[in-house]
């Protein structure tokens, strides 16, 4: 099995030569997928693996655009159209400066994974460019959205491929885009998710992901009789997804102690309450400001530069910032303190030796393709609004968020459960495999 393994991972190599973030994404879903895959005649034989390791389409432009001082800048945007068996591609636009292909690609592949668990009708895609929007003034980055779509626009569309927000793409840079696209086709149509609540957006969408996330780790810790009550939780990040896990564990009777940013990490042993979590948002979504700004208004919090948040003692972590934020020794200090349940906000941020020792300390594991979906989950029913021309209330949205993130739970347990427990990691991959494979199966060479 590890020669099979070797020699696909080989060959999908020799195709994706210095794409470190794509490999490691098909290394990790191989593993797991590819003994299941000899194992059942179905798919053995049919290269399934490698037609799901291959963009349909990789679409890469120019992006032009003038800067405030009347200079002329130039970046670089894409799209990865992964896989569209299930349907229409569906995945985020990220603005980061770190954007390339490998990231870009390794966040698709993942896509076409976690919109499958959701049980919604979505194929996988990613893009972006390789913009930093921080520090940009309103007046730039609309016209830098307003060039990245002048070329994405014949690229997308309601029944081809819904992008959404990621890193450095919110609501005012969704707000741009669509008012672009808006005025480029002359249509109105729900061509992006994310998008403000009077012009066709959903509510709950914002706070989807992190929600998500702390729905799924609820329904692990209930495999071990246990709840999300009183539970000591460490999150990284302090962007969208961070904030909201934090609002959904505070709700749920969970004491958060830490959240962080690029330039380090601040723990509150008295717990982050609803309170802290205002001034949070207020001074990172409002002013722009760095997370040391916490402990000037909460003194009894510290703030620790350049450190990342893993060695505070917890029951549950939940990384939410980027990927391979979380490596082998933050894993090890992590189990040594106690804690006992991960559960994924960002894409991929735990290294492969990192879960490693996660499986082998029996730690609850939650892969983002499966704990994080419920972001792409809410998009998709904010596509279902959309074609409606319906909005739900926020109380129905956050109900049928609850029994996504269940039945994606379910999925992975099914396919996940051994004589040790429930290996989420194989479980969640396994069980989005099947579902696109089928599919394209099905469908024929294509």
């Amino acid at each position: 099995m590890e020669k099979i393994i070797t020699n696909f991972l080989q060959e999908v190599n020799q195709r994706n030569t210095n794409e470190p973030e794509f490999m490691q994404a098909v290394s990790e879903v191989a593993q797991t997928v590819i003994p299941y895959i000899v194992a059942n005649d179905i798919y053995h034989g049919k290269n399934i693996l490698m037609r799901m390791a291959e963009p349909e389409r990789v679409v890469m432009f120019r992006v032009p655009w003038i800067d405030d001082s009347g200079e002329i800048r130039v970046n670089r945007g894409y799209r990865i159209e992964m896989n569209s068996a299930i349907g229409p591609y569906k995945g985020g636009l990220r603005f980061h400066e770190s954007v390339n292909l490998s990231i870009l690609k390794f966040l698709a592949f993942e896509q076409v994974f976690k919109n499958a668990l959701t049980t919604l009708p979505m194929g996988g895609g990613k893009g972006g460019a390789d913009f930093n929007p921080k520090g940009k003034s309103d007046a730039e980055l609309m016209r830098f959205c307003q060039s990245f779509m002048t070329e994405l626009f014949r690229h997308i569309g309601p029944n081809r491929d819904i992008p959404a927000g990621d890193i450095g793409v919110g609501g005012r840079e969704i707000g741009y885009m669509f008012g672009q696209y808006k005025r480029l086709k002359n249509e109105f149509t729900g061509v992006l998710t994310g998008k403000g609540i009077s012009w066709g957006g959903s509510l709950i969408r914002p706070e989807a992901t992190g929600y998500g996330a702390v729905y799924f780790a609820q329904n692990m810790l209930e495999t071990r009789g246990a709840s999300s009550e009183g539970k000591k939780v460490v999150i990284s990040g302090s962007g969208n997804v961070a904030q909201y896990a934090a609002e959904k564990a505070i709700q749920l009777g969970s004491k958060v102690l830490t959240m962080s940013d690029s330039s380090g990490f601040i723990h509150d042993p008295d717990g982050i309450d609803e309170e802290k979590l205002a001034f949070i948002m207020q001074f990172k979504n409002v002013r722009r400001q760095r997370i040391h700004k916490y402990v000037e208004q909460y003194p009894k919090a510290s703030f620790h530069k350049g450190e990342k948040p893993w060695r505070v003692s917890c029951d549950i972590a939940m990384p939410c910032a980027t990927q391979n934020e979380l490596d082998g020794v933050d894993a090890n200090i992590l189990i040594s303190n106690g804690c006992y349940c991960v559960s994924e906000g960002a894409n991929m941020p735990s290294t492969p030796e990192a879960i490693l020792h996660f499986h082998n300390n029996n730690v609850l594991y939650a892969p983002g393709k499966a704990s994080n979906a419920g972001g792409v989950a809410v998009s998709g029913l904010e596509m279902a609004q959309n074609s409606l021309r319906y909005s739900w209330t926020r109380d129905e949205v956050d109900q049928r968020l609850q029994h996504i993130m269940k039945d994606i739970h379910q999925a992975c347990a099914s396919y996940g459960k051994g004589k040790e427990g429930i290996n989420y990691e194989k479980g969640a991959n396994i069980a989005g495999f099947v579902k696109v494979a089928d599919a394209m199966l099905a469908q024929g060479v294509v």
